[in-house]
């Protein structure tokens, strides 16, 4: 069953955005509508903040002494940990927020870790939020007419259909699941993923802003640091227990799924139907982080190219005979192969290089 028809499942069951037995507007999935790039000029809503109370001061405190060598930074720390206060910042969100969210949602900004996006998944998966009543809460905002419909189902179906799907996944297939390896990939995880020293602006920012907020929104997660670590090679168990460590909302349940299944492809299409990989062109459409970047996301080889890029074509060129088949991307494997041989060659040689360099 694949996400895409649970979820239509589960707006039937729970009648979200239903106009009798159709969908409202005529559609499922508006997804299509959600891929605007973001400008820096646009007004960026911020996330409501709380100051802690004396509980969580004393927990800081705490922290401080027994982790201080742990990744994140401690301070500032403005989350909410009463449901009130959650509820409090999803209705700043659906009020200011969300009416763009459907737009952006995939966009990336440096500089902006929140852009429209509620951060409100930490309170969902400790309990201090009801997924099903914050659905509603947005389906009435759109009947309202305060926000659009990509706006509202686009929400929704990251909690009924992505977040729900993950649950299932999980309760279905552990505990073989967090051993799965599709790919055989091998390679240990770049110390950059801590430290975030590296001269790939993508990978610098989204490392930095998870490293501050314990946050990234899921196209940093999927796109810039998911993505490089199956084009890298990494090995799909430790890149589950990175995002398990870093992620301030990630519980086994949901990230272990997401970052095997969707993020690393490690389940073979349990749960995508392709692997989500990408050169450095989709990051540039997506975001401004090439315009700051060291290297040249509009050359594919040679030491001053986009990682990315040689990366992505090495990555379709060694695991042609799985996916060649895969209707979704063996295009992509086709148009590798009309390139002439030598430039094969240099993509080979200039992703093994860098490969070569991790970890030095």
């Amino acid at each position: 069953l694949r996400m895409e028809y649970f979820y239509r499942d589960m707006r039937r069951k729970t009648n979200l955005l239903m106009n009798g037995d159709k969908p409202e507007g005529g559609k499922w999935n508006y997804d299509a509508e959600n891929r605007n790039a973001a400008s820096a000029d646009l007004f960026m809503p911020q996330p409501m903040c709380f100051e802690p109370d004396e509980i969580t001061r004393e927990v800081l405190a705490l922290v401080a002494v027994r982790f201080d060598h742990h990744f994140g930074d401690l301070y500032p720390f403005n989350y909410a940990v009463t449901s009130d206060d959650a509820e409090a910042a999803f209705a700043h969100f659906v009020k200011t927020a969300l009416p763009q969210f459907g737009d952006y949602q995939d966009a990336m900004l440096t500089d902006e870790p929140f852009l429209y996006h509620s951060v409100i998944a930490q309170y969902l998966n400790c309990g201090l939020l009801n997924p099903l009543r914050i659905c509603k809460e947005v389906e009435a905002a759109y009947r309202a007419g305060d926000v659009p419909l990509n706006a509202a189902e686009g929400y929704i179906r990251q909690i009924i259909g992505w977040r729900e799907y993950m649950r299932g996944i999980y309760w279905l297939k552990m505990p073989e699941y967090a051993d799965t390896n599709y790919f055989g990939h091998t390679r240990k995880l770049p110390d950059f993923y801590w430290t975030g020293e590296t001269e790939m602006a993508c990978v610098r920012s989204t490392i930095s802003q998870t490293k501050s907020h314990a946050y990234a929104h899921h196209i940093q997660r999927l796109m810039v640091t998911g993505n490089f670590a199956m084009l890298a090679g990494i090995d799909p168990h430790e890149v589950h227990l990175w995002y398990l460590a870093v992620y301030a909302d990630a519980y086994e349940w949901v990230e272990m799924p997401n970052t095997i299944g969707m993020s690393q492809f490690a389940d073979g299409g349990v749960v995508a139907s392709k692997p989500y990989a990408a050169s450095g062109a989709y990051i540039n459409r997506m975001s401004n982080y090439c315009k700051g970047c060291r290297y040249d996301v509009k050359q594919r080889t040679g030491d001053n190219a986009c990682p990315f890029n040689a990366l992505y074509w090495n990555f379709l060129s060694q695991h042609r005979n799985k996916l060649a088949s895969n209707p979704r991307i063996g295009q992509m494997i086709r148009t590798y192969d009309r390139f002439a041989e030598d430039e094969r060659e240099r993509i080979t040689a200039s992703a093994v290089k860098f490969l070569n360099s991790l970890n030095r």
